[in-house]
């Protein structure tokens, strides 16, 4: 593909983990103006070069990473504006609530193991007292020249791990103008109880939301399951996708009178996977609690399965061993044969994939995914029309860290495409840079990258957000 620069031009420094970049128009505003979402509980609005606090709930996220170290994946992790903001001033949050640390779901480390059974069914038990967050979704409205203000909680959901949570994970479709929540699996590593695949579990799953049913105020239960939810919260959901491990929210490119669908999989030791697709078959959640209670497989055509955990990205889900006799190489030991087989057929191909190794020249050894953005814009002619992605962290040298920017793009013919690393021109100098998140303009011909200073959320003031110009 081909080689691409661009430049990163700073629009704002010295801001704490922005893991969220979207732009709007406030109600009785003029202008689109950035707003950029923090881990830790901040929402920032940029308009005509100044910057203000548009909405700060820092007490009531979680404390973040008193207990691994600084590093943390919970606190504010979704942010997104209804299609109809400008008029009716809805905006809706995904956080990790503060005061709902629990201790976890399992006791010790896990690893799955092909020879013991034990280790590849396991089951979360005792879900009420072991686990490790409570993650809420909200609707918002900032009333007419007025202070934003919760209007009612639309999900309660409790999660097994701290990790695996999603990050940039409400955004609405413009084809179905759902709210989509993206949900990872709960975390740990190799998905211990196999969430990702079971209908019932909220964990692991793409869902749209229709906010414009059961709109009064309510409380709903923490729930981990859909059975679980009161009637009318299930009558507002769907299930586009399953077999999620970790995603970066959801991107919609307008092609004629249709949208492409990208999401991405964050690998477990192999792959980083960006996925495609046109056409999908949502299934209400009703209809799914009805099938597991008659015991029968639900419809599954049209229905996207990114097919973890039996499979990362392109490959069947392995572990990894280092290989006694050569240090230089790994033995690789499929994980769940029987899951890589029974999903082998339904599964969707990524549309492009990464990896943690990589030798060839003009490729990168990745970390984590972390952005899935599409571009619409003519500024930057040889992205138009393409999907950029970023990775948190070339696994090479040279120090410091840097990040990576990337893109791909759908071929004609449907095949799998490979990708393209995009050379940026800033210095960072001696400080690391990892690349958190992307962002757009409402019309998507405007692109935004975070960086970030350091894996901790403990450390504050290290992020950046730019702009890619040509």
């Amino acid at each position: 593909m081909k080689k691409v620069k661009v430049r990163l031009q700073p629009i704002v420094s010295k801001i704490n983990l922005p893991t969220v970049i979207k732009t709007a128009i406030l109600p009785g505003g003029t202008m689109e103006g950035l707003f950029i979402a923090t881990q830790v509980g901040e929402i920032f609005y940029i308009e005509n070069g100044g910057i203000r606090t548009f909405l700060d709930i820092r007490p009531q996220i979680i404390k973040l990473g008193a207990s691994s170290g600084g590093y943390d994946e919970r606190g504010l992790l979704g942010l997104a504006f209804h299609p109809e903001f400008y008029y009716n001033g809805l905006f809706y949050l995904h956080y990790s609530v503060a005061g709902t640390q629990g201790p976890g779901a399992l006791s010790e480390h896990f690893s799955p193991n092909p020879c013991d059974p034990k280790t590849l069914n396991q089951t979360w038990k005792n879900r009420e007292t072991h686990y490790d967050h409570i993650d809420t979704v909200e609707e918002w409205i900032v009333p007419l020249n007025g202070q934003p203000q919760k209007r009612r909680t639309l999900l309660n959901l409790r999660r097994p791990f701290m990790n695996h949570n999603g990050v940039n994970s409400l955004n609405f479709s413009p084809e179905t103008r759902k709210l989509v929540l993206t949900t990872g699996d709960g975390g740990s590593g190799y998905d211990p109880f196999n969430l990702s695949q079971d209908n019932m579990e909220i964990a692991g799953k793409i869902i749209e939301i229709d906010v414009s049913k059961n709109t009064v105020s309510h409380h709903p239960p923490v729930v981990t399951r859909f059975n679980e939810l009161p009637v009318p919260i299930q009558e507002t959901l769907t299930v586009m996708a399953k077999g999620v491990r970790n995603i970066p929210g959801i991107s919609y490119q307008r092609l004629y009178n249709q949208y492409i669908k990208y999401v991405g999989n964050v690998g477990q030791d192999l792959a980083e996977s960006i996925f495609s697709f046109l056409h999908y078959k949502p299934i209400p959640v009703t209809q799914l609690i009805q099938d597991h209670v008659r015991n029968t497989e639900p419809d599954q055509e049209a229905f996207i399965n990114l097919g973890w955990r039996g499979w990362e990205g392109a490959f069947p889900t392995s572990i990894i061993r280092g290989c006694p006799n050569n240090s230089n190489l790994d033995e690789k030991t499929m994980a769940y044969y029987n899951e890589a087989v029974n999903t082998s057929a339904r599964r969707l191909e990524p549309l492009t994939s990464y990896f943690h190794q990589d030798q060839r020249p003009d490729k990168f050894a990745g970390t984590a995914l972390t952005a899935v953005q599409a571009y619409l814009g003519n500024g930057i002619p040889d992205l138009t029309g393409s999907v950029l992605f970023t990775d948190l962290a070339r696994k090479e040298p040279p120090s410091p860290v840097r990040g990576v920017l990337a893109y791909t793009r759908i071929r004609t013919d449907g095949k799998q495409n490979d990708f393209s690393v995009i050379e940026t021109d800033y210095n960072f100098g001696s400080q690391s840079s990892y690349y958190v998140s992307l962002g757009a303009n409402l019309d998507q011909t405007r692109l935004y990258l975070a960086v970030y200073g350091s894996m901790k959320v403990t450390d504050f003031n290290l992020g950046t957000v730019f702009e890619l110009v040509p």
